[in-house]
This record gives C-alpha cells, sequence and structure tokens, in this order.
C-alpha cells in the first residue's frame, strides 16, 4: 500500500511542505521550502513537475493506523493534526536521517578536497626546492 501525502504549514519565515511516503510499512519523507505562500495551483505544479527529483530520507518503520469511521471522530482527528506543529514525528526522525546523510557525505568530500589541496601543496613546494638546487 504506497500512501503519499503532504503538508504544507508556516515555519515563521518559510512556508515548509513535508512530503511523508508510506511504502510497505516504511515511511520516508522529504522536506521542501516554499518561501512565501504558495497558492493551491503552485503546489499542483510542484508536485506535478518536481515530484520525482525530491530527495526522500531513509525509511523508518511504522505501523498503519486504520482510519476510523465515524465522521465526527474524523473531524476531531482533523483537527487534532492541524493543531500539532505539521509535521509527524516519524516524519521528522526521517528527515533528521537524511540530514546526517548529507552531513557525513559532505564531511567526507569537504576532507577529500582538503587532502587533495594539501597534496597540490606540497607537491609545489617540492618542485620549487628542485628548481633551487638544479643551478644556473
Amino acid at each position: 500500500m504506497d500512501k503519499v501525502t503532504l503538508t504544507v504549514y508556516f515555519d515563521d519565515p518559510f512556508w515548509v511542505g513535508v512530503f511523508e511516503r508510506v511504502e510497505n510499512g516504511k515511511l520516508s519523507a522529504c522536506k521542501v521550502t516554499f518561501g512565501a505562500e504558495p497558492r493551491d495551483v503552485e503546489v499542483l505544479e510542484f508536485v506535478q513537475n518536481c515530484y520525482a527529483k525530491l530527495r526522500f530520507s531513509p525509511t523508518v518503520d511504522v505501523q498503519i493506523k486504520c482510519q476510523p469511521s465515524n465522521p465526527k471522530r474524523m473531524q476531531r482527528e482533523a483537527r487534532r493534526q492541524t493543531l500539532d506543529s505539521g509535521a509527524g514525528t516519524k516524519a521528522q526522525q526521517a528527515l533528521q536521517l537524511q540530514r546526517e546523510a548529507m552531513k557525513t557525505e559532505r564531511k567526507v568530500l569537504s576532507r577529500e578536497q582538503k587532502l587533495s589541496e594539501q597534496k597540490r601543496k606540497y607537491e609545489l613546494k617540492r618542485e620549487k626546492r628542485r628548481q633551487k638546487h638544479r643551478g644556473k
């Protein structure tokens, strides 16, 4: 059962959208910053054009709750969900995992760049020394 939900909320100073995707009992999430308040048409265009390009977080196990059939209960549930901060705790965990993965990836890349730059400087210095010893 694949289910995708989009929650758009105001996280001062920007409007933010959280995509939550549930596949085979596993939840993954993606956070998108819209900036100014998006209109319904803009959100629809974003979903149609950019959904395939989104980078979702690693999956987190989640239990799927069955929906209540009572309309009043459904209305209460909807009210409770809108009173919350916007993103569910599982979605926040998934986004945190994504941030950590990106952070480690960034660290590895910056470390490699730093080492290559040190090696380049060392080779340059070594070449200068060789040039001095050659004589005229």
